[in-house]
């Protein structure tokens, strides 16, 4: 019973309830929740989201290009919609243990890197108990997509705002500068530095300013670079 309220005293407590988490090695509910919470949000948009003006969308306009019955353009739809609820689930139940798992090895490196030797089993919890405010946002976001009646791709971007990207009148480049400035993803930044200093044993101070820089570095990867590669 302790191991399951755990994470919620997380947050109500952010600095003793990582603190505990983390020197008792609890990572495997947080764990869960994460998981469950991601493939919540995936299903609940799923289920409501139109995929029409995306399917629509993607359809050749070119002259001379080959036409598509609406028959055909039906079942293109219910493809995109079965796709969008398998990749949610698998989002969930799959990708989120891994990414625990990575950020877990990521922390272990750098904590030889430091020369700040700690157990694997806390760096675990460290790194599970980072992701938490991640899974009260899918939570919000499963919650909110379920009462809608229908999700646009635009929509559904809107849907739970938590970062600066959703202000007017940015260009696509500052756009993607923006949505590293999240405030779910800063609450996990300062989980995840409380997190590893109490693993390793350095000082707070050190160890926030490390999970910023590893958190710029990911935002600079995910929101901008690859964007930006994508031409988008």
């Amino acid at each position: 019973m302790t191991s399951l309220v755990q994470p919620a005293r997380v947050f109500v407590d952010p600095l003793e309830g990582t603190r505990s988490a983390v020197e008792g090695r609890r990572w495997l509910w947080p764990m869960l929740i994460l998981a469950l919470c991601v493939a919540a949000s995936g299903v609940a948009y799923a289920l409501r989201w139109d995929a029409t003006a995306s399917v629509v969308g993607a359809l050749p306009k070119d002259v001379g290009a080959p036409t598509v019955s609406e028959s055909d353009i039906a079942e293109q739809i219910q493809t995109a919609s079965r796709k969008a609820l398998v990749g949610g689930i698998a989002k969930g139940v799959l990708v989120m243990p891994l990414a625990v798992l990575l950020l877990a090895c990521v922390l272990w490196v750098c904590a030889w890197l430091f020369s700040r030797p700690a157990s694997f089993g806390q760096l675990m919890a460290a790194a599970a108990v980072a992701l938490l405010p991640i899974a009260l946002y899918h939570l919000i976001y499963a919650v909110c997509a379920s009462f809608q009646y229908s999700l646009t791709d635009l929509r559904a971007a809107r849907l739970v705002p938590s970062n600066l990207s959703l202000l007017s009148g940015l260009t696509p480049k500052m756009e993607r500068v923006l949505r590293g400035v999240d405030f779910f993803n800063l609450w996990s930044v300062g989980l995840l530095g409380v997190g590893f200093s109490t693993a390793t044993g350095m000082r707070l101070g050190r160890s926030l300013l490390l999970a910023l820089v590893l958190y710029v570095m990911y935002a600079g990867i995910f929101f901008i670079g690859l964007p930006a590669g994508g031409g988008k």
